[in-house]
């Protein structure tokens, strides 16, 4: 092996965490938890400039976390099910292992679909809609995932295969997921350093794309999935962990492969109508901004109030009048006394005392 390849490469973690008592604080966990922070703070700063009320995108957050994380653990278990089940769910993997998520294996497709349905049920609890919320939210995931992708590191997990490039990955021999027969001293694509570099890229660009064209509707959430399915696509190809294998068309890829190309369509085919229905009048714009379900924003909420006592106020004095014109036995006139007496009453008497003259 060349000087220039052992110089370049990428050594093997000589740390994955440390003890604090009893407890052992895993590096894995540790880049999950920093991703979820920085997903916070550039969501949050989005979302203040959007107008969005403060402190409301944490609780939302934290509705789509915990369903996210459920969801991310459920979709790698059942995307890479062998060592769970057993080949073939012939019942000898350990199913212990489900549980042990400081191991790794978080599937970001489970991630999305069960922090949506978290996301959704939080906004419609505070009355935002779920587009504009993940429109603002999703340049943010994209980074959580960049800076998740260092767990991997961590983990000794989830690189590619043999390459001879300066940057290849250097993985302890000793490490589990040395895949077996392999020549000690190989280096390996950093399958978790591209993906990173990807995200990180695709912050920068989705950030300045939305300044030009100002993206709503759900527009930034697709081009999010866009984005990183492009990506995903071709740096799962080069991995070489065990992986549900699909066969279509004649053609054998591993699942997330397959799953990234459908959504990679889907998200395209979503822009381009979003794009083709985007908001051609100012009211329509105004619409598009707005975070709230409408009828429930603050201001409207205030008015539709207070044109409900305007209207019960106004009707009344409309009756009043109505009354008071027509003689209802309803309304009432000022004695000279200053009491009411019926108008009805009134007109009787004075009727009789023209008779009597």
């Amino acid at each position: 092996m060349s000087s220039v390849l052992v110089t370049g490469a990428i050594p093997a973690p000589a740390w994955d965490g440390f003890h604090l008592g009893p407890v052992t604080i895993h590096a894995y966990a540790l880049c999950i938890i920093a991703g979820i922070i920085a997903a916070l703070w550039l969501g949050s700063a989005r979302w203040k400039a959007r107008g969005g009320p403060e402190g409301r995108i944490i609780d939302i957050s934290l509705w789509a976390i915990v369903f996210g994380l459920v969801g991310a653990r459920l979709y790698h278990v059942f995307s890479s099910p062998d060592a769970y089940f057993g080949p073939g769910f012939d019942g000898t993997g350990d199913l212990t292992r489900i549980w042990r998520v400081w191991e790794g294996g978080l599937g970001i497709w489970g991630a999305v679909a069960l922090g949506a349905v978290g996301a959704w049920i939080a906004c419609r609890r505070y009355g935002f809609r779920i587009s504009a919320f993940a429109d603002v939210v999703a340049p943010g995931v994209l980074l959580a995932q960049a800076i998740g992708r260092l767990g991997n590191y961590f983990n000794q997990e989830l690189f590619g295969g043999p390459t001879t490039l300066p940057w290849g990955l250097q993985v302890s021999p000793d490490s589990p997921n040395w895949p077996d027969g392999t020549l000690e001293g190989t280096l390996f694509h950093p399958t978790f350093l591209y993906e990173m570099l990807w995200n990180l890229a695709g912050v920068g660009i989705l950030l300045l794309i939305d300044r030009r064209f100002n993206l709503r509707r759900g527009m930034m959430v697709w081009s999010y999935v866009a984005w990183y399915t492009a990506g995903r696509t071709w740096i799962e190809m080069l991995r070489i962990d065990e992986a549900e294998m699909i066969t279509l068309f004649g053609v054998t890829q591993r699942l997330n492969v397959w799953t990234s190309l459908l959504l990679f369509l889907v998200a395209v085919g979503f822009l381009i109508g979003l794009w083709a229905t985007r908001p051609k009048t100012a009211e329509a714009q105004a619409a598009a901004e707005s975070l709230w379900l409408p009828g429930r924003e603050p201001a409207a909420v205030e008015e539709d109030g207070a044109g409900e006592d305007g209207a019960e106020h106004g009707a009344g004095e409309a009756d009043e009048d109505v009354r008071a014109r027509t003689g209802s036995t309803l309304a009432t006139e000022p004695a000279p006394d200053g009491h009411k007496v019926n108008a009805d009453e009134t007109r009787n008497e004075g009727f009789s005392r023209r008779n009597d003259a």
